[in-house]
């Protein structure tokens, strides 16, 4: 069976609370997604807390459908999930470096499917398409967090 957890960790030259600022505005997930899956937010708050709903207009290998999202971990600065039909979620860590940046981790954590109930997940291909999309995601991030003028 594929990886259950993928995940991609990049350092961004900006402060935990400016790229918290951008993670918990869910009208930003368009912006930074490197999936190419988030086409746009059809509803929700400006800023998530933990129990926070969301719902975005999604493309998946071309077909076009609508999620709603709800956040299931929050530390405000430093971790906030969130997860829609299936159990997995996706997660982002933020430690702050000894220079004042922010390292970000960001996870698709699929080990919440019992047994071997998520081994469609790896015939679907989800591991390394996920993989892929978090890598182009922190990137997206990056770019959006550090060229924003400091608050």
């Amino acid at each position: 069976m594929g990886d259950r957890i993928v995940s991609s960790t990049i350092t961004i030259d900006a402060p935990p609370s400016r790229v918290f600022s951008v993670l918990a505005d869910p009208r930003r997930h368009p912006e930074i997604d490197g999936s190419g899956s988030v086409e746009r937010m059809t509803d929700g708050p400006s800023r998530l807390r933990l129990g926070s709903q969301f719902g975005a207009s999604m493309k998946l290998f071309g077909a076009p459908y609508r999620i709603r999202n709800t956040v299931v971990e929050f530390e405000e600065g430093t971790r906030i999930a969130w997860r829609h039909l299936g159990p997995h979620r996706w997660r982002y860590e933020l430690e702050l470096t000894p220079e004042g940046g922010t390292k970000v981790t960001e996870t698709w954590d699929a080990s919440y499917y019992p047994g071997p109930t998520g081994k469609w997940l790896d015939v679907a291909g989800f591991p390394e398409r996920n993989r892929k999309g978090i890598e182009a995601t922190l990137v997206n991030l990056k770019a959006a967090v550090e060229v924003e003028p400091a608050r």
